[in-house]
């Protein structure tokens, strides 16, 4: 199950790991579909109404931490059963290849200008999109609340916003648009990375003098109340996916970064993570 929909990076992520999943003869037909609604909070219910059952999982990451904590009703991540965490990969500052924004510096500069610029993210609060435009926002000296983001309704809706020039710059996740970028719709001008990444060749924010590194991440999770012997089947699954060679070329082609965390260490990283973005949140004054 993806909690959003088609076109976004959950979507993306998904498939590509049914895809190598079949390749690899770990599991054959899996099946993809796509369960969108309030940031995947929607998809979170529909997870806990699937008590006990181990043939279903669900795609989702740093987006759904910050949806469940902007949603403000009862918890739900915590009552699931945590299979694994797979990937991380940093957000990309782009642009509609005709802007008149050609590096990061000058983006700043035009920002700093004009702090009604509009942003433009692909998550709702508390998600990756959201958390890397306000930390961005923060570190060039503007203040957090006042920036005006936009969100979109995944990556593809925020795509066409982007190309018909409805925002003025964009955050989202390399994967989604590296694509774009290779054949030029859209123009990169950084990534949010510790380092720079191979598949697009811009400098981080960091490099630019922006102190911020922002990375989103992924991971599966199944519905609570799950046997011991389904539970060990699906991370038994994860396990053999993280070790295939499909898996690593797929990581290698969309720029991820292996995050490998399975069980219950994954759990305490969520609960870990529940707690950092509520922290970032309330310290930006965008809650």
């Amino acid at each position: 199950m993806v909690p959003n929909p088609p076109g976004s990076g959950y979507d993306i992520t998904a498939r590509v790991l049914a895809r190598a999943l079949d390749a690899s003869r770990i599991a054959r037909g899996v099946e993809v579909f796509n369960l969108p609604g309030a940031s995947g909070v929607v998809g979170l219910r529909r997870l806990a109404y699937e008590h006990g059952n181990g043939r279903l999982v669900m795609l989702m990451g740093l987006g759904l931490v910050g949806a469940e904590l902007a949603s403000g009703q009862v918890a739900r991540l915590g009552e699931t059963t945590p299979v694994s965490r797979l990937v991380q990969e940093p957000a990309i500052v782009v642009v509609h290849r005709d802007s008149p924004y050609g590096s990061l510096a000058e983006l700043v500069e035009g920002w700093r200008a004009d702090p009604g610029l509009r942003v433009g993210g692909g998550s709702a609060v508390g998600g990756p999109d959201h958390l890397a435009a306000m930390l961005f926002a923060e570190a060039v000296g503007l203040a957090p609340a006042r920036v005006a983001y936009t969100r979109h309704d995944g990556g593809g809706d925020l795509l066409a916003a982007i190309l018909s020039r409805e925002v003025a710059f964009a955050m989202s996740g390399l994967s989604e648009y590296a694509d774009q970028i290779e054949s030029g719709q859209l123009r990169a001008l950084a990534v949010t990375s510790e380092h720079p990444v191979g598949r697009v060749a811009v400098p981080t924010v960091r490099e630019a003098g922006f102190d911020i590194v922002v990375n989103n991440w992924r991971g599966i999770i199944a519905p609570p109340g799950l046997s011991a012997a389904d539970a060990g089947a699906l991370r038994s699954m994860a396990d053999k996916l993280a070790a295939s060679p499909d898996w690593a070329a797929a990581r290698e082609r969309f720029g991820w970064t292996d995050a490998y965390l399975a069980g219950d260490a994954f759990a305490t990283f969520i609960a870990d993570e529940s707690r950092r973005v509520a922290r970032v949140l309330n310290r930006l004054g965008v809650t």
